[in-house]
């Protein structure tokens, strides 16, 4: 059986990939010091065999005894938020983090899978993004406390690569949705649905025209173990390439249910990306994927979780 430790596993993307390869029939030790990760997330495979779980903070991770095959890195704040009340924690996470989880997947002779982001090519002067562009980053902005914690996570990867023979997987990962988000997550999709439920008018930032891809976490999921099989050790786009416009992403939503809401429209914040869409050309060749869930779909069935949580 194999062993495959996942950090973040408490967060929103960490908790789908914990019930993904306990389906898979992996041995799985979930991560997190539930800085933002809820205990909720996976508190229904707390009684499996295969599962286990170990509260710490991998900038200051203790001594991991067991012999792994697997990590996977996603462990760290990620929403925008987080860019104002954590910024030093995702700095860490990118920097001192890292270097402790491939420190630890050198000692195990371990693949390790590091969860880059879309945000590594900042405000795109190219479009749509491929893998290929070194992106367009304010190194002093708001943002760039995250933007720059996954270029230097991407650096550090290189390096062990090329000089420590590392065996290493890139996902640079787009906007992905879907049930487990944070409720006051920040981002579009949470924040949406959460003033539909709670009846409030829907808060636009900017013009509304500014584009998104939108991935549904079963999607992504799929992607990243495709990409953890794979023998590709360069950084890969995994997103949905049909892109939408906010206010286009605001109605959809508002049409998961009867109201009167109106949109409200307030200053964009600084560096926040005015186009967003990955070219998958590469994930679709070498891996053999692409996305198949709809917007729509995926839409319901996050509404229908958020509902549940609020009733909870």
């Amino acid at each position: 059986m194999k062993k495959i430790l996942i950090a973040g596993a408490a967060g929103f993307i960490g908790s789908h990939l914990c019930d993904f390869f306990i389906k898979k029939g992996y041995q799985v030790i979930g991560l997190d010091n539930l800085s933002t990760g809820r205990i909720e997330n996976i508190a229904h495979l707390i009684n499996n065999y295969n599962f286990s779980f170990l509260n710490q903070d991998i900038n200051n991770l203790n001594v991991i005894e067991e012999k792994l095959d697997f990590i996977l890195h996603f462990a760290s704040p990620a929403s925008p938020i987080d860019f104002r009340l954590k910024p030093f924690e995702i700095l860490n996470c990118g920097s001192v983090g890292t270097q402790n989880l491939f420190d630890l997947a050198l000692k195990n002779d371990a693949l390790i899978l590091l969860a880059s982001s879309s945000e590594v090519y900042g405000n795109p002067l190219q479009h749509p993004q491929t893998e290929e562009y070194i992106g367009n980053v304010n190194s002093f902005g708001e943002r760039s406390v995250y933007d720059e914690s996954k270029r230097f996570s991407e650096s550090l990867a290189y390096a062990h690569i090329r000089y420590k023979n590392c065996n290493v997987r890139i996902a640079r990962i787009f906007n992905t949705y879907g049930p487990r988000m944070r409720i006051n997550d920040g981002r579009a999709v949470p924040n949406f649905i959460n003033q539909l439920i709670s009846n409030k008018d829907f808060t636009v930032y900017g013009n509304g025209n500014q584009t998104r891809s939108f991935c549904y976490i079963n999607d992504l999921v799929d992607g990243i173990y495709k990409l953890l099989l794979s023998k590709y050790n360069k950084p890969i786009n995994l997103g949905n390439p049909n892109e939408i416009s906010i206010n286009e992403l605001v109605i959809k939503i508002k049409n998961l249910a009867k109201n009167n809401l109106k949109i409200i429209y307030k200053k964009l914040p600084a560096d926040d990306p005015i186009m967003r869409k990955p070219n998958i050309e590469k994930a679709n060749n070498i891996l053999n994927w692409r996305p198949i869930i709809k917007l729509e779909d995926g839409l319901k069935k996050t509404y229908n979780y958020m509902i549940k949580e609020n009733n909870a």
